[in-house]
């Protein structure tokens, strides 16, 4: 299915690895031009530079001015042009000790990367999207809609990305901006998997094996199992294509049927 992205400009957030990454490829083999943007270059995205279509971007989004500084650095790599916008960067931390563990600083930070970072980067690009049209797709979580204590800043962080999005949706729809969310469940990536990711930090509290964690997440899904960072990635594909032109303010669960609220 052709999607005509072929000659398009991108800026993908949190670049590097996981979601992102898997982002940034499938953009780039369907022709588009992909500024990554991330604190470090990993290998895999060095990999990736060496086709010429992805440019990496050294940006710490959770600065006040590392996401106009990283559309700078895009805009200025893709020729003063930004047709689609990737929202990804994020980052959580389970509370598992309970809300009393959990800082204003704590807080802050989580609010930061998962929200204000894509406030800012946003309010940066959308000059450039609003010149010819443009998409912008956010990658926010299931946990937007499904409280959950263990995460219970990065719900409520999610949750106030879902609304910005909506309302943001509805002021640059008639200048032919579209913005839409996908809310990933359990992903195969080391936010989960990982040494420090979900899974270990809750057996670390909770005993039994991070195996057994990750497990047990699965089977609360239909499927039985995690989302592969490359659905993920289709999925962004897609709601950044023409195919999917009338599609504005909307919200994409990939969860493999974990959330069962209509």
């Amino acid at each position: 299915m052709e999607l005509h992205l072929t000659g398009l400009t991108a800026l993908v957030t949190g670049a590097s690895r996981g979601i992102g990454l898997a982002i940034v490829q499938a953009f780039a083999d369907e022709g588009v031009r992909v500024v990554a943007a991330a604190r470090t270059t990993t290998p895999e995205l060095a990999a990736l530079a060496e086709t010429g279509r992805v440019h990496p971007v050294a940006a710490d989004l959770s600065t006040a001015d590392g996401p106009g500084s990283a559309v700078d650095a895009a805009t200025a790599l893709l020729g003063g042009r930004l047709d689609i916008l990737v929202n990804n960067v994020g980052a959580v931390h389970p509370r598992t000790g309970g809300f009393l563990t959990v800082s204003d600083s704590d807080w802050l930070e989580t609010l930061t990367i998962n929200f204000l970072a894509a406030v800012r980067v946003t309010r940066a690009a959308l000059p450039y999207l609003l010149r010819d049209g443009g998409s912008i797709v956010t990658v926010n979580s299931v946990n937007a809609s499904l409280p959950d204590p263990l995460v219970i800043d990065y719900g409520a962080a999610k949750a106030a990305l879902a609304n910005f999005s909506k309302a943001l949706s509805k002021e640059v729809g008639p200048a032919g901006v579209r913005v839409n969310t996908i809310s990933p469940g359990p992903v195969s990536t080391a936010l989960w998997l990982g040494e420090n990711g979900v899974a270990a930090a809750v057996s670390r509290a909770n005993g039994g094996s991070p195996q057994g964690v990750a497990a047990d997440a699965a089977a609360g899904s239909v499927t039985g199992r995690f989302t592969m960072p490359e659905e993920v990635a289709d999925l962004a594909l897609l709601l950044a294509s023409r195919l999917t032109a009338n599609v504005t303010g909307a919200d994409f669960t990939i969860d493999g049927g974990l959330t069962t609220t209509l």
